[in-house]
């Protein structure tokens, strides 16, 4: 098996001196999606939770619906391929669509296609107060951030506890995983928000969606893209989220706020 992290050294500069450093790097690697005995398309990806990010992917692109759909899934020895096996036959898409950002994913869902999520959750609110929380939980999920750095980090939460976290080079292949984790152990909270380090792009938005998340947070900017779509389908989109402040870019009723009294 590949190991997610690798050992490096480099030498650290500045205007007086340099000095060489021990240190890890994240693995980027390609691993392969072979299904029912088909390649269908390549990730660059970090090798950890990789059977989660394969049904998670099947899972956001709508090609399973749940894991009874799944009759096996096995990592190869060398690491470098995931086989998954699936109870009935499924055409392979004609054509891939890179996706934005760098180690982008891949999908063939139309960009303005609203994914179907196979559990709607059910609405609620929320402070801004917890809101706050969930940065705080997001960096408390960051364990190989912490050891690499160059790492994306994505984590589904009730708006109380973290239910899931996954790290990938990808910021993409977070979300799959965490789908694929959901499916794999059974998991979905009745309450689904998810905050992630990356930027929220349309196809970020879309497997939000396709997990019944009504809340989807990002540390950095949202694409115009996702924040069009965000307000056609009901979604809280959030983004710049701190400790302390976060921008609110569609569907804000859902978060609690105070009115500001005029000075």
């Amino acid at each position: 098996m590949i190991e997610p992290r690798k050992p490096i050294h480099y030498f650290q500069v500045n205007s007086q001196k340099y000095e060489e450093i021990q240190a890890s790097t994240i693995v980027e690697t390609p691993v392969s999606l072979t299904l029912n005995g088909e390649v269908w398309t390549t990730f660059m990806c970090t090798p950890i939770h990789l059977e989660a990010l394969m049904v998670g992917f099947l899972f956001n692109e709508g090609v399973i619906d749940s894991l009874d759909e799944v009759e096996d899934v096995r990592v190869c020895e060398h690491g470098d391929n995931v086989d998954v096996w699936l109870t009935h036959n499924t055409p392979k898409p004609d054509s891939w669509t890179r996706t934005s950002g760098c180690t982008g994913g891949v999908t063939a869902v139309a960009s303005v296609e609203r994914p179907q999520p196979v559990f709607a959750s059910n609405e609620f609110n929320l402070s801004p107060g917890q809101i706050n929380h969930q940065v705080e939980m997001l960096f408390d999920a960051q364990k190989l951030y912490r050891e690499t750095g160059g790492v994306h980090t994505s984590m589904l939460s009730d708006g109380e506890r973290v239910i899931l976290s996954a790290e990938d080079i990808g910021r993409h292949n977070t979300l799959d995983k965490i789908a694929g984790l959901c499916l794999m152990e059974n998991i979905w909270p009745e309450k689904r928000i998810l905050i992630t380090t990356g930027r929220i792009s349309s196809e970020m938005l879309q497997k939000g969606v396709r997990m019944g998340a009504k809340v989807v947070a990002s540390r950095t900017s949202p694409s115009s893209m996702s924040i069009e779509l965000a307000e056609a389908w009901g979604i809280t989109l959030i983004g710049y989220a701190r400790r302390n402040k976060f921008n609110l870019y569609a569907t804000p009723e859902r978060i609690l706020l105070k009115t500001s009294e005029p000075s």
